[in-house]
């Protein structure tokens, strides 16, 4: 007998739905800054039967934790062996050092061309650079053309708030994508006080973007000031921080038009290896016949496998990623350009085929980043314990943060029972903090816990700590 059929008690909270929980959760929760918050708790045993249930019918929030169903089902659907293909073609020939002809980029949909997985985020275009050289080619009399048919042309998904996407996790996905679809800006605040800060930014300083700075260096015992915008619909950002002097500050920043980002940056690449390029820069939208002989292939990238790329997108949280698998599941499950409403189609019918009633779930997107998304926390539960039971599970868990070790679990339960025992997710969102995943006990019995905290006006380190609390306590009662 679980050491919670000795402690749990029947607690009707005031103003709330009746809840089955133990004692010492609900004293948490209702003693905390956070007693005014929407909370849901659910633990379910290893037998799939829910132990402790709070609000457990009622729609929540999930924030990023929504990544865990997602990421579920494109691990299904794509295999975790999975890997893009992005392909420069010729269409033309080699006279003599000149090649005489387009050059043409297709996209598939690779998040993954940046430096999260190769040590320099331009590798490969020193490859193709290299390529060029090997062949004694010194000129490109021809355009450079990105083809990013492979997905829609819609760069958002609903329900995104504007101020979020001058910023890395609010960036668009385009089938033809480098580096995040960001430049890495650094602020050096070595000047005078009263001055502005130096600035640059990778790659190469690139006049792709155009920074207007008008940020201000403050006396160094001075508080950092951060604000930064890039004008919707332009590549012009407005550098506006207040920074104190002999601050050092990096900030990735989103750009528009990814695909022309992606040849601009080549043709500068291909330009500062001595490779003189006198065409335009095209961005095509046809669908092509790849396979004729009017396009020759020079070469063909291929990416890390997609476990690799799901570890990636769940230990760290990364909205890109998410956004861009979940167009790739849409392009290869229904043969057509991808989009976030036929990917999201895809991971609703794998929802219904482990179970949950998709009828209470409302996707958004992929990355939990709309406000919009609802879920039960009852069935966040229910799916990780039949993912268990499914095929890729091992790769499922290992995509999982681990308490106090890796990702953005990596910080939390430092000094805790539950480091090193719990794998899962995190969300976070305004007024949201959410986490949900699997918890090896004090008897080692393996549970399942999902803890949600919605409309909370407590600082989130606060209800951070109420989740360590509770966490704690189902770790000492299983």
């Amino acid at each position: 007998m679980h050491l919670f059929l000795l402690s749990a008690v029947l607690v009707c909270l005031p103003g709330r739905a009746e809840a089955q929980l133990s004692e010492p959760i609900t004293s948490i929760i209702e003693e905390s800054a956070g007693a005014d918050a929407f909370w849901s708790v659910i633990v379910t045993d290893s037998s799939g039967v829910m132990v402790e249930q709070y609000n457990e019918s009622k729609l929540i929030r999930p924030a990023s934790v929504h990544k865990l169903m997602t990421s579920a089902a494109i691990l299904h659907l794509l295999g975790p062996d999975y890997r893009y293909l992005t392909t420069l073609y010729g269409r033309g020939d080699q006279q003599g050092n000149v090649w005489r002809g387009d050059l043409l980029i297709r996209g598939s949909g690779d998040p993954t061309i940046n430096d999260d997985f190769y040590s320099d985020p331009l590798f490969l275009f020193e490859k193709w650079a290299r390529l060029f050289e090997s062949l004694g080619i010194t000129r490109i009399d021809g355009n450079i053309v990105g083809n990013e048919s492979f997905f829609d042309d819609v760069p958002y998904p609903r329900g995104w708030e504007w101020d979020d996407l001058s910023y890395y996790y609010g960036v668009e996905t385009n089938a033809l994508s480098f580096n995040k679809n960001v430049v890495n800006l650094e602020v050096l605040t070595d000047g005078e006080v009263g001055s502005a800060p130096e600035i640059r930014w990778f790659p190469f300083n690139t006049p792709f973007v155009s920074f207007v700075n008008e940020q201000v260096i403050t006396p160094p015992e001075a508080s950092y000031d951060e604000s930064y915008r890039r004008v919707m619909g332009t590549n012009t950002i407005i550098l506006r921080s207040s920074l104190p002097q002999g601050y050092y500050e990096t900030e990735p920043l989103s750009v528009t038009r990814p695909s022309l980002y992606f040849i601009d940056t080549f043709r500068q690449y291909l330009e500062q290896r001595g490779i003189r390029v006198t065409g335009s820069l095209v961005v095509d939208r046809r669908s092509r016949s790849w396979g004729s002989g009017e396009y020759r292939v020079l070469d063909v990238h291929e990416s890390v496998p997609l476990y690799e790329v799901l570890r990636e997108n769940n230990q760290n949280s990364n909205n890109f990623y998410s956004e861009m698998l979940l167009k790739t599941v849409a392009a290869e499950r229904y043969s057509t350009e991808g989009s976030t409403e036929l990917g999201l189609e895809a991971v609703s019918r794998f929802l219904h085929s482990a179970g949950l009633d998709t009828s209470a779930v409302r996707m958004r997107d992929a990355s939990g980043m709309s406000p919009a998304n609802l879920v039960r926390a009852s069935d966040l539960n229910h799916l990780l314990f039949e993912l268990k039971s499914m095929d890729h599970f091992d790769r499922y868990r290992n995509s999982l943060a681990v308490a106090g070790n890796s990702g953005t679990l990596q910080y939390r339960f430092r000094n805790s029972p539950v480091r090193g025992n719990f794998q899962g997710k995190t969300g976070f969102l305004s007024g949201v903090r959410t986490i949900s995943g699997y918890l090896k006990a004090r008897s080692d019995q393996e549970v399942i816990v999902t803890i949600v905290t919605n409309n909370h006006t407590a600082e989130t380190g606060v209800i951070d700590r109420l989740h360590q609390r509770i966490l704690e306590v189902i770790y000492s009662l299983y």
